[in-house]
């Protein structure tokens, strides 16, 4: 059992997964120049494009040592930093590696597994919306008849006010010719 766990963090380990994929990039260098130079010896005399092939995976391997010192000195005493380089470094080595057969069957069918789902989550939301258009309608309308019932109330109390105004403007001119 102690066996299986240990495989299991050897597996999942970020610097063996780059060892790996370090690996995997020289094996596939060692092909390629194999074909272009027509030699399985990438170091015989006829070198060129693995040689600076070789001269570009090294200065990768430099930038990427120098970028992982900077970032760690920056990181000192922040661990949201750290958590975050860690995430980032995590998701770049996942990206690396490809997708297992199992893992794109079970994709494959937890997208089967979720297309009536989706489906019936668009009918659903047909309906609320078919079923809820005609209460918004019935709102917009009860609305507007407010609206108008408020503008016939002001018309009517303004002509009711002016209509007081002229009586008592009338009744004060009588008072002063009167008075």
């Amino acid at each position: 059992m102690s066996g299986d766990v240990d495989a299991l963090a050897d597996k999942v380990t970020p610097s063996k997964i780059a060892d790996r994929q370090k690996r995997k990039v020289k094996g596939a260098l060692h092909s390629f120049t194999g074909r272009i130079m027509g030699s399985d010896d990438p170091y015989d005399q006829h070198r060129g494009v693995g040689e600076a092939a070789g001269d570009a995976i090294g200065e990768a391997k430099d930038a990427t040592v120098d970028a992982s010192k900077r970032a760690v000195a920056k990181a000192e005493g922040n661990p949201v930093a750290v958590g975050l380089i860690a995430f980032g470094v995590g998701l770049l080595a996942a990206s690396l590696i490809p997708a297992s057969e199992k893992e794109q069957e079970l994709a494959a069918k937890a997208k089967d597994a979720a297309q009536p789902v989706l489906h019936e989550a668009a009918d659903v939301g047909k309906q609320m919306a078919q079923d809820l258009k005609e209460p918004a309608q019935e709102a917009v309308q009860a609305v507007r008849d407010t609206a108008q019932e408020s503008v016939e109330t002001v018309k009517a109390e303004a002509v009711d006010r002016a209509t007081d105004v002229a009586e008592d403007a009338r009744d004060a001119g009588q008072h002063v010719q009167n008075g």
